[in-house]
C-alpha cells in the first residue's frame, strides 16, 4: 500500500503509467477508486496519479488536524515526493478545492485544469448568489447521481455506494461550507489564473447546477465550459466516455498550444 510521509500524515496514493502526469482529485463522496473508469484509459500514455485526500480512504488525518485547509500543500508535497514537476489536474467536486487552489498557488507546475462538477470554492458574489438558490437533497443517491442512472444502472449505483463506504466517518469535515465561503478564490484570482481550464458540468447536477458552473466559467478568461447530458454531480462516473473524450481532447489541445491560458487572453 503506497503511502507518502508528507505534511504530518501518511497520504495514500497510486501511480499508473508513464508520460505527462495527470492528478485525479476525488470528491467528498469518493476516494482514489472513484477514477476507475479514467485511469485505465489515460495510463496508456500518461502517468496517472490518484490519491486519498486526508480524512478519506486510507489517508487518515491527525486528531484535530487541519483537514481541507491542508489539501493544497498535501498535493504539492505529494508531487515533490513523486518528483513530478508539472501535471494536469482533474478535479471532481471537493477535489476542486485542492486543484483550483494548487493552480493558483503553483501556476508554473500546472499544465492544465479540469474542474468537474465543482466551483473550486470560488468566493465571488456571482457564484455564491447562484448557489444560494440551489436546494439539493441532503442525502441519498439522488443527491449525486441522476435518476435515470440510478434506475438503469443498479450495479454501478451499488459500486458507487461501495466506494463511498470505504471512507472513514467524517461528519464535521467542513467541506460544504468551503463552497459558500466569500473568502474563497476571488474574481481577481480567477482572472489571473494562468492554467488552461475546462469546466465540465452534469446537466442534471443538483449540487452545482450548470448555471452555477457557468458563473465560475465567466470569471476565468479563456476557459471552456461543457455540459454533459444524462449526468448529475458525477459526470466522470455516469458518462465516462463523454468525460474522457472531453478531457483527452483538452490535454491534446493544451500540449499543442491550441488552448490558450487564461492569462494570455
Amino acid at each position: 500500500m503506497p503511502k507518502a510521509p508528507i505534511n504530518g500524515i501518511e497520504l495514500y496514493y497510486e501511480s499508473h503509467g508513464q508520460g505527462p502526469a495527470i492528478v485525479f482529485a476525488h470528491g467528498r463522496g469518493g476516494n482514489h477508486m472513484s477514477w476507475w473508469q479514467q485511469v485505465p484509459v489515460f495510463a496508456t500514455n500518461h502517468r496517472c496519479i490518484t490519491f486519498d485526500h486526508r480524512g478519506w480512504g486510507a489517508s487518515l488525518d491527525v486528531p484535530d488536524g487541519p483537514g481541507r485547509r491542508a489539501f493544497v500543500e498535501d498535493l504539492k508535497q505529494l508531487l515533490d515526493h513523486l518528483e513530478v514537476d508539472q501535471a494536469f489536474l482533474v478535479a471532481q467536486s471537493m477535489g476542486g478545492l485542492t486543484c483550483l487552489g494548487f493552480a493558483l498557488a503553483y501556476p508554473e507546475r500546472t499544465l492544465g485544469l479540469v474542474l468537474g462538477d465543482t466551483t473550486g470554492g470560488t468566493g465571488d458574489a456571482t457564484v455564491l448568489d447562484a448557489l444560494s438558490r440551489v436546494n439539493a437533497p441532503e442525502q441519498g443517491f439522488n443527491r449525486t447521481l441522476s435518476a435515470g442512472f440510478i434506475a438503469n444502472h443498479p450495479r454501478l449505483t451499488f459500486l458507487y455506494q461501495q466506494i463511498q463506504g470505504l471512507n472513514p466517518p467524517n461528519p464535521n469535515d467542513g467541506i460544504l461550507n468551503s463552497f459558500r465561503n466569500p473568502d474563497g478564490p476571488s474574481a481577481q484570482d480567477l482572472a489571473n489564473l494562468q492554467a488552461p481550464t475546462i469546466l465540465i458540468s452534469g446537466q442534471e447536477d443538483l449540487i452545482f447546477p450548470p448555471q452555477v458552473i457557468e458563473a465560475v466559467h465567466k470569471l476565468i478568461p479563456g476557459s471552456r465550459l461543457e455540459i454533459v447530458p444524462e449526468a448529475a454531480h458525477s459526470a466522470h462516473f455516469e458518462q465516462p466516455q463523454v468525460f474522457n473524450k472531453l478531457i483527452g481532447e483538452f490535454f491534446a489541445e493544451t500540449r499543442t498550444g491550441k488552448t490558450a491560458g487564461a492569462a494570455a487572453d
